[in-house]
């Protein structure tokens, strides 16, 4: 198994910055794809960030240069940098991780949710 830590979440004024952060840590694995994602009060859970192995990037539209996502793999550690915030972006923030395991007799890949952290962005 593996076990996902998120930090960096907390209250900030609008135009203000936040950094995110989500580790794993456990054994036997590999990271694929990594992501973040958001959830507001009323509303669905939506896409953020994205970064691949290769390290090629996706983002919402809503977040276009103003957020960046990038990964550390010696650390196994995903990283949502946000600048310039904005009330909109107020919300649950999840990472999500594409894992896959290496057992005795072979492999298999496992999606992993962060526990969320909440970022609140005031006006």
């Amino acid at each position: 198994q593996v076990q996902l830590v998120e930090s960096g979440g907390g209250l900030v004024q609008a135009g203000g910055s936040l950094r995110l952060s989500c580790a794993a840590s456990g054994s036997s694995f590999r990271i694929n794809a990594m992501g973040w994602y958001r959830q507001a009060p009323g509303k669905q859970r939506e896409l953020v960030a994205s970064i691949t192995n290769g390290g090629r990037t996706v983002y919402a539209d809503s977040v276009k240069g103003r957020f960046t996502i990038s990964r550390d793999n010696a650390k196994n550690t995903v990283y949502l940098q946000m600048n310039s915030l904005k009330p909109e972006d107020t919300a649950v923030y999840y990472c999500n991780l594409g894992i896959t395991h290496y057992t005795g007799i072979g492999s298999y890949t496992k999606d992993y949710w962060g526990q969320g952290t909440q970022v609140t962005v005031s006006s």
